[in-house]
């Protein structure tokens, strides 16, 4: 049997995309196929992602991170969507709600991606939500933006906020100094 009769002997199985409990996040499930070569799976599909956002999701940037195990990066939010996948290595993922007007205002979800025990799927995070990861294990991180990176909309708040309630892995991870010198989740919502 050559290899492309193989691969089309495959199964395909489904992708679907399930909201989660924070208004604007959604995980895009994606089931790999895998056989004694490793695995394929796919990873995003369009005319499954613009219904679940209720509008067109374009990329416009492509962004590609490797962080050392131990390592947190963020909070941070921006006015644009963001697709993430770790695609390899496992990464816990936290979302936080921080726009007031929200149902899910302060809320967090937390979800493990990438390698066992996180799983092959896809975050996709609205315009406005904030999000900040926590390397497991050495990790390479893909986020895909609907807008190009503008620093000066950025911004973010400090990873361990205890007015948030987050229950992180590791009470002393490896920082950047940009984000050891973020404002608490109250000053940011005044704008600090």
């Amino acid at each position: 049997m050559d290899e492309t009769t193989r691969l089309d002997a495959l199964p395909r199985t489904g992708m679907t995309v399930e909201p989660c409990g924070i208004a604007g996040l959604w995980r895009v499930a994606c089931e790999p196929v895998s056989d004694e070569r490793g695995f394929f799976l796919e990873t995003f599909r369009r005319s499954l992602v613009d219904p679940a956002l209720g509008r067109p999701y374009q990329f416009v940037q492509g962004n590609h991170s490797r962080s050392a195990a131990g390592t947190l990066r963020g909070f941070r939010s921006e006015p644009w969507d963001k697709l993430i996948y770790v695609a390899r290595g496992t990464a816990l993922i936290v979302v936080v709600d921080p726009r007031p007007d929200s149902p899910t205002f302060r809320q967090h979800e937390k979800v493990m991606l990438g390698d066992a025990p996180g799983r092959r799927d896809r975050l996709l995070i609205s315009q406005g939500l904030a999000n900040a990861f926590y390397c497991v294990t050495e990790v390479d991180y893909i986020n895909d933006v609907s807008q190009e990176y503008e620093p000066s909309v950025r911004r973010g708040f400090r990873w361990n906020d205890p007015t948030l309630g987050i229950d992180w892995p590791n009470r002393t991870p490896i920082l950047s100094p940009a984000d050891q010198s973020l404002p608490d989740f109250d000053a940011y919502q005044r704008g600090v």
